[in-house]
Formats: C-alpha cells, sequence, structure tokens
C-alpha cells in the first residue's frame, strides 16, 4: 500500500480552496469506440488494453487530476455473468497498472482512484445476498485494488444504502486508503429504496468515509441540488459531485446525453458552494466535459448558489360526483372552446392529499381537464386509474388519463382499457412511454405488442364498437375520446410527419404536445403537414412548460430531449433575476397569445410542481 500517496490525496483534499476534478465516463468513450453496452468492458483491461489507455490518456490531457480504474464492474457477481469470475484478480490488477503506466506517461502528478461499483445483486431483504456476504465479495476485489497500488477507493453508482455500508465496511476492514462513497438517486431525489439525501449523507458520515458523493442520477442540476441537501445536513462532511450529462434519449439506435461541455462548466463554482470537493462527470460525459470544467476551475471565482424554492399546496377539496356521458373535454373541443388542460403527477406514496389540493385549485382557476402522467421519466407512482378516479369522484373535475403501450402486452392493454371505462375515464392519451432503463427499476420488463398508432386503432375501431382485439364483445361499446403525442419542433420533421399521419388515420380525437417556444415554427410544421396530407381537423393543445428561473432554462434546453428555448427567451429570464418567475409567466401568456391562433388550446405543464403559478396561467387566459 502506498501511504504517501494516502496522505497526498488527504492533504490535498484538506488543503484545496476549489474542488478536485475527476474525470469522466468510461463507459460511454468505450461505447462510443464501437464496444456494445452487453460487452463486459472490465475485460478490456486484459484484452483490449490500448483503448482503455487512450480514454485514461484523454482525461489526462483534459485537466483530471484522479483518474479511475476501468473496475466498475470487476466483482465476481458482475464478473460471472460473463464467465469471467475467475479472472477477477487479473482484470482488478490490469486496471491498476493501465491507469498507474498512462500517469507516470503524462509526466503529472495525477492520483488513481480504484473504481469499485455495485455487485448487480440484491441484498436481504429485498434479495437472497446476505450483508456478510456481499461485504466479502466487495473485499475481494478491494483487496486486489489496494496491494496493486491505488491511492483511493471510489465506490459509486451505489443504489441500496445497505450495499454502501457493505462496500465501506470491507474497504475499511481491508485497508486505510480514502473512502469516496458515492450514491446515486432516482428522479424524486430518492435512491432506489427510498432513502432521501440528508439520510445517506448522516448515515455515511457516521461509517466514517472520507468523502460522501452522488453521481450519475440526472444532469448537474439534480445533483446540485442533492449535494446541497447533503451540505445542510452533514456541514463538515467533504462531498463529491459526477452527474450525468442530462437525461438520456434514443437516437437512431444509439443512446444521447444532451447537456455541453459549457453547460458543465457553468456548474463548477455553484458545486463548490454547495459543498463539493470533489467534482467529475459520469455517464455520457466526455473529455471535452472535462476540459470545460478544468478551464472553469483555471478561471476562479465567487459565484451565487440560488435554491429553487418549494411551496406547500394548501387544501382544498370538492364535492362527489360521478362521470357519465361523453367526454367534456371533446364537448368543449367541437363547440371551438379553447381548451386548457394542466398535467398533474400521481403521488409516489399513498397520499392523495396534495394532489387533491392542487387539482381543486386549478379546477376553481378554469382549468377544463387535468391530465394524469403515468409513472413518468419511468419512476414508480400511484396508478394513474386510481388517480383519475378520485378526482373525478371528490371534485367534479374531468380527468385525462395517459396511457403508454411500453411495459403492456396486447392482454394487459385491453385489461386497462376495461378498467379505465368502468372507472368513468373518457379521455385517452396515448404515449409510448419513457424507457425503464432511465427510471427506478431499470431492469423491468420494457416489451410492448402495440405502438401508439396501433393501439389508437385498437380503441377506436374495436373497443369504440363493442369488440376486442380478436373481434369478441365485451358488452357495450366504450367511448374513449383518443390524444395521440407530437413534436411540433421536431429534429427530423419528414419522420414526425409521417408517425402524425399514422395516429390521424388510426383515429386519434386530438393531439397534445410537447413544451413549445419556438411557435412560428411550431405553426410552420402544421402547414408543412398541411401540404402533404390536406388540412389537419384534428386538434392541437400546444405545450406550456412555464420557465421559473435561469437555471430552469438552461437545465430544460441542455438535458431535457426535445426542448429548445430560443436565446431571447433565456436572455429575459436570466435578466429578471428574483422576478424570473413572473417573468416566465409573462412569456407563457405571450406564447399562447400567439398559439392561439392555430391551436384548439394548450397543455400546461406546472413547473416543480407549482401549481399556483398553472392556475395563475390558467385565470389569465380565462380574463378572471
Amino acid at each position: 500500500m502506498n501511504h504517501q500517496a494516502v496522505n497526498k490525496f488527504r492533504d490535498l483534499i484538506n488543503s484545496s480552496d476549489r474542488p478536485i476534478l475527476a474525470d469522466g465516463a468510461m463507459g460511454t468513450m468505450l461505447n462510443s469506440r464501437g464496444i456494445e453496452f452487453q460487452e463486459c468492458f472490465d475485460v478490456l483491461n486484459l484484452e483490449n488494453p490500448a483503448v482503455v489507455a487512450e480514454i485514461h490518456r484523454d482525461y489526462i490531457e483534459a485537466g483530471a487530476q484522479i483518474i479511475l480504474t476501468n473496475t466498475f464492474g470487476a466483482n465476481y457477481h458482475k464478473l460471472a455473468e460473463h464467465g469471467l469470475e475467475t479472472k477477477l484478480e487479473d482484470i482488478n490488477q490490469a486496471g491498476v497498472e493501465l491507469a498507474r503506466r498512462a500517469v507516470l506517461a503524462s509526466y503529472k502528478d495525477i492520483l488513481v482512484a480504484g473504481d469499485v461499483g455495485p455487485l448487480g445483486v440484491r441484498l436481504a431483504p429485498y434479495g437472497r445476498v446476505r450483508p456478510e456476504q456481499a461485504v466479502k465479495v466487495f473485499a475481494d476485489q478491494i483487496k486486489v485494488l489496494a496491494d496493486t497500488g491505488v491511492d483511493l477507493l471510489i465506490i459509486e453508482t451505489i443504489s441500496d444504502l445497505a450495499e454502501m455500508k457493505a462496500a465501506v465496511s470491507a474497504a475499511q476492514t481491508i485497508c486505510d486508503l480514502p473512502v469516496v462513497a458515492s450514491m446515486t438517486f432516482t428522479r424524486d431525489d430518492l435512491t432506489l429504496l427510498g432513502d432521501s439525501p440528508e439520510n445517506v449523507a448522516k448515515s455515511l458520515w457516521d461509517c466514517g468515509v472520507d468523502v460522501i458523493g452522488v453521481n450519475c442520477s440526472g444532469g448537474p442540476d439534480q445533483i446540485l441540488r442533492i449535494l446541497q441537501l447533503m451540505h445542510e445536513t452533514v456541514p463538515k462532511a467533504r462531498l463529491s459531485g459526477m452527474p450525468n450529462a442530462g437525461w438520456p434519449e434514443r437516437f437512431y439506435g444509439r443512446v444521447m446525453y444532451p447537456a455541453s461541455p459549457d453547460y458543465f462548466a457553468d456548474y463548477v463554482l455553484p458545486f463548490h458552494a454547495a459543498g463539493a470537493n470533489i467534482i467529475g462527470g459520469c455517464c455520457g460525459t466526455a473529455p471535452e466535459h472535462i476540459a470545460a470544467m478544468h478551464d472553469a476551475l483555471e478561471n476562479w471565482d465567487s459565484a451565487l448558489v440560488v435554491d429553487v424554492p418549494r411551496i406547500s399546496i394548501p387544501k382544498k377539496v370538492g364535492q362527489l360526483e360521478e362521470t357519465r356521458g361523453v367526454s367534456k373535454l371533446q364537448s368543449k373541443l367541437d363547440a371551438k372552446h379553447f381548451v386548457v388542460a394542466v398535467e398533474m403527477d400521481p403521488p409516489r406514496g399513498l397520499s392523495t392529499h396534495k394532489l387533491l389540493a392542487g387539482a381543486s385549485l386549478l379546477t376553481e382557476a378554469g382549468a377544463d381537464v387535468i391530465n394524469i402522467a403515468d409513472s413518468p421519466m419511468a419512476r414508480m407512482r400511484m396508478s394513474p386509474w386510481a388517480v383519475c378516479n378520485v378526482i373525478q369522484r371528490e371534485l367534479k373535475t374531468e380527468t385525462t388519463l395517459h396511457f403508454p403501450v411500453r411495459g403492456r402486452n396486447l392482454l394487459r392493454v385491453q385489461g386497462d382499457l376495461l378498467a379505465a371505462h368502468a372507472l368513468s375515464i373518457k379521455n385517452v392519451f396515448v404515449v409510448m412511454g419513457d424507457p425503464t432503463e432511465i427510471g427506478d427499476y431499470p431492469d423491468a420488463m420494457d416489451n410492448y405488442d402495440l405502438v401508439p398508432s396501433g393501439l389508437i386503432k385498437l380503441i377506436k375501431q374495436k373497443f369504440n364498437l363493442g369488440i376486442d382485439h380478436s373481434g369478441r364483445e365485451i358488452g357495450l361499446p366504450t367511448c374513449f375520446f383518443v390524444g395521440c403525442a407530437l413534436n411540433l419542433t421536431p429534429r427530423n420533421v419528414q419522420r414526425e410527419i409521417r408517425n402524425l399521419h399514422r395516429k390521424v388515420e388510426a383515429g386519434a380525437d386530438f393531439i397534445l404536445t410537447q413544451p413549445v417556444y419556438r411557435p412560428a415554427i411550431a405553426k410552420s410544421f402544421l402547414s408543412q403537414y398541411e401540404d402533404l396530407h390536406g388540412y389537419l381537423e384534428v386538434p392541437v393543445l400546444a405545450g406550456i412548460l412555464p420557465i421559473f428561473s435561469a437555471r430552469h432554462a438552461a437545465f430544460l434546453h441542455n438535458e431535457v430531449p426535445g426542448i429548445d428555448i430560443p436565446n431571447d427567451i433565456q436572455a429575459r429570464i436570466s435578466s429578471a433575476g428574483e422576478d424570473a418567475p413572473r417573468e416566465g409567466i409573462n412569456i407563457a401568456l405571450e406564447l399562447i397569445d400567439q398559439i392561439s391562433e392555430w391551436g384548439s388550446g394548450v397543455y400546461l405543464m406546472p413547473p416543480f410542481h407549482k401549481y399556483d403559478i398553472a392556475a395563475e396561467i390558467v385565470e389569465r387566459i380565462r380574463g378572471q
């Protein structure tokens, strides 16, 4: 063990007035060089060491002060998936030696961190691996890393706090190397098993780790938020933040990450202000991201980090009513009423109090229909059928059920449609749905039998005629009013037009779009559709997502696929300062005014569940 290096790391992190810069993604870079994700990246240390060494050199040249060994999955369980468990020692040794040689060749003062990832199996009581067994498996890998000469250990991307404690225990038993313990969180800022950043920080502080970290998860915006919570909980703790390059998107069969290097550089100072002593990147990041962060560190200055405030929603409940008859949404659109639909997410737990309070506020403001999302971003939440039923029963407010095809076979699709009809849900918004790989349960089944246009056809040409997919009678015809999704400002206009035309031909009754910030381009898209297929008679409800702050605008523009915010709007929000939420409302109303020339309504998405902002916009639309 290199005791001098151990002391050097601890001295560096204790004395530095700015964050230490680690490297970025190894897996992303290997994949960009033609290595498939389903292959074992770790065995490349033996079978293709040149490609691993090249990536290390690229990160060193970018300015990284710490590089991680290519050993993220080099534990018994993960190697066993590829039949490589007997090569555990060789793979880990080679990983350290490759990194060490890259450092020596650079003639730079750089530390090598032994990378330890999750076991890939569940610990009891949620799996069959006992904690003491997990400790042994971690110890087997960590011993090789320590004996081969790493300067510190980075235990990362762990989603189970019990698994992290097992890894930390193994490290502290095997050696006295510094330990960075880095957890990953879901979109709701909780671990997969429901631990908050505050609880994680307290637990790992009690374990005596050198650095408490968060990595992977979402992009810089979410990591900053979690770092702030950890810092507030344990102010004396050393922290580490290594975000993904935004939310992943599949594009022509490839996984793409939207956050740019410049966007990462913008977060260097805020990360430090939030308590981060080590910064770097995770999935989707490249040497260019690290180089941009390095340049930001070279031009060191102070910065102000502004928290996004959270508001409590007052409780308000209405009266009991059972929805009957034809969809009110359909009647209003047929009457050329400018419709306002507002989106709400189901609760993550059992309580519906906040949900009802928000829906009540929106209803009183004049919203025509409440849209209930189904597992947004593939996160586990209450069934949207139940939420629609509760709102319709308690508040006399019509709802639209989001109905993703992903994760449903033909049997479940039809059973769910029967359930929705039994609960008096008339409006159904058919959408593909988010892939489970980006959500709470990435290994969950993700198959489907129908694409959105196929489900629309099933509903309109089968269920609404009283028969199921096989032609059997279902008793009475359903009366679903069916919506479909549309991106009015797509990358590939012709492909989006083809998809829309299939949905229209299948019988779609209305259209909900992604957020629109360029109404002129959206109108041009509709004109191009008309040139090819004739006038679009299906009513379009254009998406409106009010911007809350400059950071919110940057986050949407850089990290959310499909959203493009013009520079002038970003500048208006930025110059508004503390009045950014008010300016965001003004911008939303201006967009709505332009959309009203060609749209049948708007699909309002409250930022950060701020239903008061949505309610004010609805009231302004209604002239109240």
